[in-house]
């Protein structure tokens, strides 16, 4: 047996506890919050299961002035709150895990929607969140004290709840003890503004009555942002951010630091890779003895052994490591390593919070579903028969499908009308910073792979005669959709004039390999990261891009997956001209109409090319052309999953056959076929 990743093994102590090993699940957000006890316990529970020595909480308000509502994050205003977090240290403590939590006053963050009190903040100024255009309260030294009562209380609620590490939380900009440091937020001229001394002084305070008041059996963690990528608006690794960990070395039990602000610590993989923080965090080990954690989406149990080797951190960080493959400590323990499920940085995760519902993600279709579905990332239910299934369609639905349904131990045939299955992750994953993409494929296909009872038949298109002649009984159709070629979209409910036009193509046409020459318009109606990313490839293969959107920003719906602005900044270094609010009217041989999405006003773009990004057709017909064989009773069962049935984004296909795979043959719930967290009267 290798030892090389023994290391990773090693117990860490941490003030007066010890973590079983190296691998340290920090704060994520994940939608369920308060709102989802249950839910929220049995997720974190698995991470426990699954060989993550500590398992922290998301973000928790400690006082209804620190309320981040629209926003589900954890909460302990009070004693009430107490039992929701005991389901969670005691799902945590089954395993043997550390619980962490994560306590927060958000300060110039929360807009106190619920709790309706004036935000506070070091200075008066608008509100970060910017929902409407309100301001802080300028705080005085009584709220201060007062912010330092409800934190040493909130610790103590913490430790009665079973937590065995509690931090004191100054990161991400998005609290009140950050915001304090922050020279552009504090203009004060107190003892707690000025130097950076004053400015940190609310942070020590924390640190020492946490300390103070808990510290006996708990640890004490800081959450850092050493690096705000701001230059000199904000705090650097080289002078402040540096300055603050070497004026606090000693006073924490641990050190987990990062960058700020949130978009730069979880940046996707288009636009940062594996270990990317280093850098910026490395010098912190050479000013405190503590044991210090780090982040930068390790995937790789290399990397992670030469993170520990070369003294960057005591222990592993991750958040959407851990989302993906909850049993990636293990799987590493067991030298199971082509087992692991590798994140693929899409941060479809982060989406959850963004948007206020369950935390969901591409590569793990069960993360949120284990409480309410009863869903485990590493079991299924076996196989009720001995039927054969026939799953028509190798893309993202159809490969979770095939795998799936082959661990429950049926016999699987899955055909795929392309030489490379994969359908439109192998086609998009060949685009510019989305190879990691591939992972969706090469993990399933990994995993298919070593089960003797699925076979794949690749350039195998069927329709449905062949599939009635090949005899099977029980048909799952996951064959994907085709972009629309006539710009049928969001608002844009007629096809748009001139569409028929050659020198007009969809995403399709150049997977296909056809490409536009001279000035190109992207139409973006589609609003993720496909219209920027293939304006991005035109670019670098030759031509002058115009992206065209009616959205007010490019890409606009990638705000959720926090990578919007750096889209929009590595098109305009590109050179590409950015037109938005504007609708495609109609296309010329050497020109397209635009109409303004709010006046209607018309205006003309000289072009060569046009690619339409728009709504997708299901590639249903197999589908449909098999209905009637079911209800003549020649098929036992059919279904369709994915984008044949309704067009989406990759999580959604992934969760579709999964979905499909854990439901074959069981008995159909009725009413609602998930449990729902409701309050008991």
């Amino acid at each position: 047996m290798d030892d090389h990743f023994d290391i990773l093994f090693e117990p860490v102590q941490i003030g007066p506890v010890v973590a079983p090993n190296r691998f340290y699940q920090v704060p994520h957000c994940n939608g369920l919050g308060y709102r989802m006890p249950q839910a929220l316990a049995a997720m974190r529970g698995i991470k426990a299961e699954g060989g993550w020595g500590v398992v922290c909480t998301e973000e928790v308000e400690i006082h209804h002035t620190s309320d981040l509502s629209p926003y589900v994050e954890g909460r302990l205003w009070d004693d009430a709150d107490i039992p929701a977090m005991q389901l969670l240290t005691a799902a945590i403590h089954e395993h043997g895990a550390l619980a962490g939590i994560e306590l927060v006053h958000n300060g110039l963050e929360a807009a106190n929607f619920y709790s309706r009190i004036p935000p506070l903040g070091p200075r008066s100024m608008s509100v970060i969140l910017g929902y409407e255009p309100g301001q802080s309260r300028r705080i005085d030294k009584e709220d201060i004290r007062n912010v330092r009562r409800w934190h040493r209380d909130a610790a103590i609620r913490a430790k009665r709840a079973g937590f065995d590490i509690v931090y004191c939380y100054a990161g991400h900009d998005l609290t009140l003890a950050m915001q304090f440091m922050q020279r552009r937020y504090n203009d004060r001229t107190d003892e707690y503004g000025g130097s950076l001394e004053n400015r940190v002084r609310l942070f020590r305070e924390l640190i020492e009555e946490t300390k103070e008041a808990i510290g006996d059996t708990c640890a004490v963690a800081v959450r850092f942002a050493v690096e705000e990528l701001m230059g000199d608006a904000g705090i650097t690794s080289q002078e402040e951010g540096h300055d603050i960990v070497a004026m606090l070395a000693e006073l924490p039990d641990l050190w987990d630091v990062n960058v700020s602000n949130w978009s730069n610590d979880s940046a996707t993989s288009r636009f940062e890779k594996e270990g990317f923080q280093e850098s910026h965090i490395a010098f912190v080990k050479s000013l405190t003895s503590k044991p210090v954690v780090g982040v930068g989406r390790y995937t790789s149990p290399q990397s992670m052994v030469s993170a520990v080797q070369r003294g960057i951190v005591d222990l592993i960080g991750a958040a959407r490591p851990s989302i993906a493959d909850p049993f990636l400590p293990n799987k590493i323990k067991e030298r199971r390593f082509e087992d692991i499920r590798e994140c693929i940085g899409c941060n479809i995760c982060v989406t959850g919070d963004m948007g206020v519902f369950p935390i969901r993600c591409t590569q793990n279709p069960t993360m949120g579903e284990e409480w309410r579905r009863d869903w485990h990332p590493e079991r299924i239910a076996p196989r009720k028969s001995e039927q054969g299934i026939l799953v028509v369609g190798g893309g993202p639905a159809g490969l979770e499908c095939a795998r799936a349904l082959g661990q429950r131990g049926y016999t699987v045939t899955l055909v795929e009308a392309r030489r490379d299955l994969g359908g439109r992750v192998e086609l998009e994953a060949r685009l510019p910073g989305l190879i990691e993409w591939r992972r969706v494929i090469e993990w399933r296909l990994g995993q298919i792979n070593k089960m003797p009872n699925v076979s794949i038949y690749p350039e195998s298109e069927m329709t449905a005669e062949s599939v009635l002649e090949a005899g099977f009984e029980h048909v799952i159709v996951a064959t994907g959709a085709t972009w629309r070629g006539d710009g049928l979209g969001r608002g844009q409910w007629f096809p748009i004039s001139g569409h028929e036009a050659p020198h007009v193509l969809t995403p399709d046409d150049i997977f296909a390999g056809k490409r536009p020459s001279g000035r190109v318009v992207v139409y973006d109606n589609d609003h993720f990261y496909l219209g920027g990313v293939l304006a991005e490839k035109l670019v670098r293969d030759g031509s002058q891009v115009l992206l065209v959107t009616p959205a007010p920003l490019v890409s606009t719906w990638t705000e959720n997956t926090l990578e919007q602005e750096k889209i929009q900044r590595r098109l305009m270094n590109l050179g590409v001209q950015l037109v938005t609010q504007q609708m495609l009217e109609a296309i010329q041989s050497a020109k397209v109409t635009l109409a303004h999405a709010v006046s209607g006003e018309l205006s003309e773009q000289a072009c060569d090319g046009v690619v339409l990004v728009t709504d997708r057709l299901p590639n249903d017909q197999v589908y449909q052309d098999l209905k009637p064989h079911l209800e003549s009773g020649a098929l036992k069962s059919l279904r369709v999953i994915g984008d044949a049935d309704a067009p989406n984004i990759i999580e959604r296909a992934v969760f579709a056959g999964h979905l499909a795979a854990r439901e074959f043959e069981e008995t159909a719930v009725a009413g609602t076929p998930f449990r729902v967290e409701r309050i008991s009267w």
